[in-house]
C-alpha cells in the first residue's frame, strides 16, 4: 500500500483518523497506541504476511535484547549489544546483500577456474527492511548508551517500529527523539491542520513534480546512445525526481504524525543550493546522514583521532551510505565519490572555495552531485560511464529522439518550472515576508483543497507513479 493510492487516500488513512479519534475518547493514551499499532500492522501486512512475520520477529527479539541490557554486568551488556547487531545486520544482509556477495565470491572463484554448481535462491526484498533495521538498532544502541530508559511495553516498542507513517521509507526516527511522545503526545487542532497541509503539499509534490521528472528521466536513459544536450537533461530531471520523490514522502509521512501527535525532525532542507558536498550531505536525507554520524562516525573516532584516520572515518561511512542504498557496484561507487569529495574538502579543497564567489561555488556542488545521480540511476558501472561520457562529449547533434521529444509539452515545461522553483527555500522566505494572517490563512487552506483535488485527478488518471526509495 502506498501513501498516493485510492485506497490509501480515501480508505485506510480516513480510517485510522476515525479510529483513533474514537480511541481518544477515553483520554488515555493506550488505547490510542494499540489504534495506531492495529492499523500499522494492516499497513504492513497489505505488502506480504511473510515479511510481516519477518518484522513482527524481530520486533520481538530486540524488545528481549532491550530487557537484556538493564543488567549492571557490563559485560553482559556488551555481548547482548554485540549480538543485538549481529541479528539485526545478519537479517539486513540475508535479505539485501546475500546475492551479491555470492555472486561476486562466484565470479572470482571463476578466474581461478572453479565453477560451482549451486543456484542461488531468489530473494525478494522486504518492503523498508533498511529503514526500520536502523529505527531498531538505534533503540538497542541508546538504551546500552544509557541515553534512553529500556521500554518495557512491548506494544509500544513495536508502535515505534511499525508506525505507518515511516515505516516503509522513513524518514529513519530515533526512538530518543519519539520516546516522550510514544506515552504522553496530544495533537490539537493546529497541530492536526498542519499536519494535513503538509501531506497535501507532499501528495502533490509526488504525484504532479516527481511522476512529471521522471517520465522524461526514465525516457533519456532509456537511450542506448544520447547527446549531451539530452544527457544533461535526463540526468537534471532524475536529480529533481528523486529530490521531488523522496522529500514528498517525508513530507507526507511528517504530516501524517502530526496527525497523530508526534513531531518527527525534518529530513530534507532544500539540499541543492548546497555551496559544497559537505553542505548538501547537511541537507539531503539528514536522518540516515545522523545516524551514520552518531552511531558509526563517531564511535571510529570521528575527526578527533587526528588527520589520516578523520579520512578514512570518512571513506568509511560513504561507502556504507552507498552500500546501504542497495547491493550493487553502482551505489559503493556512488558512496566512494562522495567519500573522496569528503576528503577533499577538509583537506584542502574546501578552504579553496572559500575564496571563490557564491555562484561558482554552487555550480561546482550541483555538477558534482549530478555527476553522482548518474552513478546512483544506472544498473550497471558500464551503462554509467557511457551516460557521463555523453554529458562531457559536447556533442550536440542527433536531436531527433522520438521518444524523448514526445515528453516535451506545456505541462512538462510547467512541471519543470515548479519543480526548480520548488527546490529552492522560495515558498518559506514569501510566508516570512507576508506573515500570518487569518484571511491569508484560509486563501491557503482554498489553494490547499484544490491543489488536493487536482492531485486526485491526476493520481487516477495516471499510469506511471513509481517511489524510488521503496527499494532501499
Amino acid at each position: 500500500m502506498v501513501f498516493v493510492s485510492p485506497i490509501f487516500v480515501f480508505l485506510f488513512l480516513p480510517g485510522t483518523f476515525l479510529l483513533y479519534m474514537l480511541a481518544g475518547l477515553s483520554r488515555r493514551m493506550a488505547p490510542k497506541n494499540l489504534a495506531l499499532l492495529l492499523c500499522s500492522l494492516i499497513f504492513y501486512a497489505w505488502g506480504g504476511v511473510r515479511y510481516f512475520i519477518l518484522l513482527m520477529i524481530s520486533t520481538c527479539a530486540n524488545y528481549l535484547f532491550g530487557r537484556l541490557l538493564e543488567t549492571e554486568d557490563e559485560g553482559r551488556r556488551r555481548l547482548v549489544l554485540i549480538l543485538s547487531v549481529i541479528w539485526n545486520i545478519g537479517i539486513l544482509f540475508i535479505f539485501k546483500y546475500f546475492n551479491f556477495f555470492a555472486e561476486n565470491l562466484f565470479s572470482l572463484l571463476g578466474l581461478a577456474g572453479i565453477r560451482p554448481e549451486v543456484e542461488l535462491p531468489y530473494i525478494t526484498l522486504p518492503i523498508g527492511i533498511s529503514f526500520f533495521t536502523f529505527q531498531i538498532m538505534s533503540y538497542v544502541i541508546d538504551v546500552y548508551w544509557r541515553k534512553v530508559p529500556v521500554q518495557r511495553s512491548l506494544p509500544d516498542l513495536a508502535l515505534y517500529i511499525m508506525l505507518f507513517p515511516q515505516l516503509i521509507a522513513g524518514p529513519i526516527v530515533r526512538y530518543i527523539d519519539v520516546e516522550r511522545e510514544i506515552s504522553q503526545r496530544k495533537a490539537d487542532p493546529v497541530m492536526i491542520h498542519d499536519g494535513i497541509s503538509r501531506f497535501i503539499v507532499g501528495f502533490a509534490k509526488k504525484i504532479l513534480l516527481a511522476n512529471s521528472m521522471g517520465y522524461v528521466a526514465d525516457a533519456v536513459f532509456a537511450q542506448q546512445s544520447i547527446n549531451t544536450a539530452y544527457a544533461w537533461l535526463g540526468v537534471i530531471c532524475y536529480a529533481l525526481q528523486i529530490y521531488m520523490d523522496f522529500s514528498s514522502y517525508s513530507d507526507m509521512a511528517i504530516g501524517m504524525g502530526k496527525m497523530f501527535g508526534f513531531r518527527f525532525l525534518e529530513n530534507f532542507d532544500y539540499p541543492y543550493i548546497a555551496r559544497s558536498i559537505r553542505e548538501f550531505w547537511r541537507r539531503w536525507h539528514i536522518s540516515l546522514s545522523t545516524w551514520f554520524r552518531d552511531y558509526v562516525y563517531i564511535p571510529l573516532g570521528g575527526s578527533r583521532c587526528g588527520r589520516w584516520k578523520t579520512y578514512r572515518n570518512q571513506i568509511i561511512i560513504f561507502l556504507l551510505t552507498g552500500f546501504w542504498h542497495g547491493a550493487s557496484w553502482n551505489f559503493v561507487i556512488w558512496g566512494l565519490y562522495y567519500g573522496i569529495f569528503l576528503v577533499l574538502e577538509r583537506a584542502f579543497l574546501g578552504k579553496w572555495l572559500e575564496r571563490l564567489p557564491s555562484w561558482i561555488r554552487h555550480v561546482y556542488t550541483l555538477v558534482v552531485v549530478l555527476v553522482g545521480w548518474v552513478f546512483f540511476r544506472c544498473e550497471t558501472l558500464p551503462q554509467a560511464m557511457s551516460y557521463i561520457g555523453s554529458m562531457f562529449s559536447f556533442d550536440f547533434t542527433n536531436f531527433n529522439v522520438i521518444s524523448i521529444l514526445r515528453c516535451f509539452n506545456r505541462e512538462f515545461y510547467l512541471m519543470l518550472a515548479i519543480s526548480l522553483i520548488g527546490s529552492c527555500p522560495v515558498v518559506p522566505r514569501l510566508k516570512s515576508l507576508t506573515g500570518r494572517s487569518q484571511t491569508l490563512g484560509l486563501m491557503t487552506d482554498v489553494l490547499l483543497l484544490l491543489l488536493f483535488f487536482y492531485s486526485v485527478c491526476y493520481m487516477m488518471g495516471a499510469d506511471f507513479n513509481p517511489f524510488i526509495y521503496f527499494r532501499f
